[in-house]
């Protein structure tokens, strides 16, 4: 089944996605060594078909590039080698890392499994692919918080 592959490339780890067969929902796949990033990818595309890569891409908060940029063009340029009928796309990443903490704590996790530098690197590959499938998919719905009944609030609800 056809699946996108979000990166969250870092010095030492790379965070990792993919998308549903329906390229809507991405999930967090496996943090691996950033060395060993191409070889796993490889053997992933042994069982399943790759069509598209969205790479995380550095930015300062001027929009400039930051320092880690260079690692990413070196990735993007193996992935195309090793790839070479799969497009790259990049993908603004600037708050991801914050993003996943917080998806983390509202998921309920305990300090100890946030302080997994690789579930958060996972999980933020995620947030980016997610982002790139909802900037790319048409769709201009969003979850509106204020739209959720007062009946349903948190303020509203006790614990049973």
């Amino acid at each position: 089944m056809d699946r996108i592959v979000g990166i969250d490339y870092g010095k030492k780890r790379t965070g990792l996605a993919v998308s549903d067969p329906l390229g809507i929902f991405a999930s967090a796949l496996e943090t691996v060594e950033s060395g060993k990033v191409v070889e796993y990818l490889k053997s992933y595309s042994a069982g399943e078909s790759i069509v598209r890569f969205v790479v995380g891409w550095p930015t300062n908060m001027d929009g400039r590039e930051s320092e880690s940029a260079a690692g990413v063009r070196e990735l993007v340029a193996k992935l195309q080698k090793e790839f070479p009928g799969v497009p790259v796309e990049l993908e603004d990443e600037r708050f991801t890392s914050v993003l996943a903490h917080r998806a983390m704590i509202d998921g309920g996790m305990k300090s100890s499994g946030r302080r997994d530098k690789a579930a958060v690197d996972r999980i933020s590959a995620a947030i980016i692919l997610q982002s790139w499938l909802d900037r790319t998919s048409g769709s201009s719905a969003t979850f509106d918080p204020s739209a959720v009944p007062e009946s349903l609030s948190r303020k509203n609800t006790r614990r049973r």
